[in-house]
């Protein structure tokens, strides 16, 4: 099988029912995506699938085969964080952390779908689990990445 993953391609050879979190983790060792519930309930093992938040630990390997994936490891870098990364550390959102990976990129596909969510399109989208309960630095976080987005498109346009 042959899966686009942040923008590289990779050969894997894996039984078709392989949930992609295993794949992605076992496989591929991109481990910034966690294992939380095993029932995509609680969000840990999110990452975008053609732009959309997508739950992967009950979700076939083989049905993404063709479509892009973006995980954490595709969202920013170390040198060059994302507005949704630089927001996270500015409102000190994590606590435990563990979570964190799926709610960036959760946050992430909300912002390119919604540039400026109200705090009910955060409440909707964003369905996420934190136990650490940072729900409300969260939100600050989102609103605070919407702005750095928004002011960036608006450098872009007058350059």
């Amino acid at each position: 099988m042959e899966l686009k993953i942040n923008g590289k391609t990779h050969q894997i050879d894996v039984e078709p029912g392989m949930p992609l979190l295993w794949v992605l983790r076992d496989e591929l060792n991109m481990t910034g995506t966690k294992y939380g519930c095993g029932v995509s309930s609680c969000g840990a093992c999110t990452v975008m699938i053609n732009g959309v938040a997508t739950r992967t630990c009950t979700l076939p390997a083989i049905s993404v085969e063709g479509k892009e994936i973006t995980t954490i490891e595709g969202v920013g870098s170390s040198m060059n964080l994302s507005a949704v990364q630089r927001a996270w550390i500015e409102h000190q959102v994590p606590q435990c952390g563990y979570c964190q990976s799926g709610m960036i990129v959760a946050a992430e596909a909300l912002l390119d779908e919604i540039a400026d969510p109200t705090d009910e399109d955060i409440d909707n989208k964003i369905t996420n689990i934190c136990r650490c309960g940072t729900y409300n630095r969260i939100k600050a976080a989102i609103h605070t990445a919407a702005r750095m987005r928004q002011e960036a498109n608006e450098l872009l346009g007058a350059l």
